[in-house]
């Protein structure tokens, strides 16, 4: 993600996302954010699924968690006593920097996480006019994570990565481009691996509009970490730099549910705009896209229980009529009905043909489209969109 201080950088540097997904995968993560592991992290309920925004005032805590958002990720300048208690006073916990004074403040349960700089991997300023320098070495990253992980065990510390988590060519690494090795070493520096890329709004065109490097960077996350971290998703929903571009609603949702559906069980939306003009909270500022924003996540909340269940996906297979095959999947059985949530990755139409193992509900429900499906003995069929989710519960 980019703080005030890379707008410039911004003008330099293309803006976001990789490649093809396979269909359903499902690792669950040992140690989540909210394990009881860690005594001051974020809540230990099934019914909890993180939703952050990232880098924002906490002036704006309350319109972001009627939003449907309960985590910052980051503070500017921070954490002082003063945020934090704005943040408190807005029920908002916040997931930010292990400096000086926040170690002045490590008792207060406001903060729930620590993370590292943002973007190591990416080459570092060497300062104002300089240019850039390589990434930061992964061994830094590790060294630098022991030392947070020794100041505070109770807490979990987050790493967020750049673009190249997803996408192979881009060259904002610098000296390590095309390098995806680095990264099954950065993650041992974490206890919860992020990363960003946005596809709807990026200027190169081998990414422009691909919103399936959110699905693939997630799946390489998850992959490197070999399912025992939690992996975060970033999500774009404004023009960010390209005054020319911005996602729609949903393009938001399909990212946000490919992510979910490919391994992630967080979710941090970046707000900023820097053109046509800066707004640090332009999803505030877009009434259309707040509302869908809105909607997202209070779905992903009334699905958190599933979403966070045991993985069911051995029992369900899927076909697509294009190649190579676009759609994934997760399913779950929760309280005695399947869910499945399936999202095609693709730009282009298909039609999916899922196989079930066990014999499914009479009826499934694909919620918020008012439609109902009967499947036949072995399973049930249905069209996917470009980029199009559904997500089924049986009756």
């Amino acid at each position: 993600m980019l703080a005030p201080k890379y707008v410039r950088a911004l003008a330099l540097l293309p803006l976001a996302a990789g490649l093809l997904i396979a269909p359903a995968m499902g690792s669950e993560p040992s140690a989540g954010p909210n394990s009881p592991k860690w005594a001051r992290g974020l809540p230990n309920r099934p019914d909890y699924f993180p939703i952050g925004v990232w880098l924002q005032a906490p002036r704006n805590a309350a319109r972001f968690k009627a939003a449907g958002i309960n985590l910052y990720v980051a503070l500017w300048q921070g954490p002082t006593a003063e945020q934090l208690a704005e943040l408190k006073a807005a029920d908002m916990p916040v997931i930010c920097a292990q400096n000086k004074s926040a170690l002045a403040l490590i008792a207060d349960p406001t903060i729930v996480g620590w993370m590292h700089d943002d973007e190591p991997d990416n080459a570092q300023s060497l300062g104002e006019g300089k240019g850039y320098g390589p990434p930061v070495p992964p061994a830094r990253i590790v060294a630098d994570y022991q030392r947070m992980h020794d100041a505070d065990p109770t807490r979990p510390v987050m790493l967020n990565l750049g673009q190249a988590v997803a996408w192979d060519n881009w060259i904002g690494r610098g000296v390590r481009s095309r390098h995806p090795e680095d990264y099954p070493e950065y993650v041992q520096g974490c206890d919860l691996a992020s990363f960003d890329i946005y596809p709807a709004v990026h200027d190169n065109p081998e990414v422009a509009g691909k919103l399936e490097f959110v699905a693939q960077g997630v799946k390489r996350l998850v992959g490197w970490t070999g399912g025992a971290k939690p992996v975060w998703a970033c999500i774009e929903c404004t023009h960010i730099s390209n005054p020319d571009a911005k996602p729609t609603p949903d393009q938001v949702r399909s990212e946000v549910w490919m992510a979910i559906v490919q391994g992630a069980r967080g979710l941090v939306y970046f707000v900023h705009e820097f053109k046509p003009q800066f707004k640090e909270a332009g999803l505030l500022d877009d009434p259309p896209m707040l509302e869908a924003v809105t909607q997202i996540n209070r779905q992903i909340r009334e699905l958190a229980p599933v979403i966070n269940g045991p993985d069911h996906n051995a029992g369900v297979r899927v076909t697509s009529s294009v190649e190579p095959a676009s759609i994934s999947f997760l399913a779950r059985q929760h309280e005695h009905r399947l869910y499945l949530f399936a999202v095609n990755t693709s730009n282009k139409a298909t039609h999916g043909v899922f196989r079930l193992s066990a014999p499914s509900s009479p009826k499934l429900d694909v919620l918020s489209e008012n439609r109902v499906l009967a499947p036949h003995e072995n399973g049930f069929e249905d069209d996917f969109a470009p980029y199009a989710v559904h997500l089924y519960r049986g009756q």
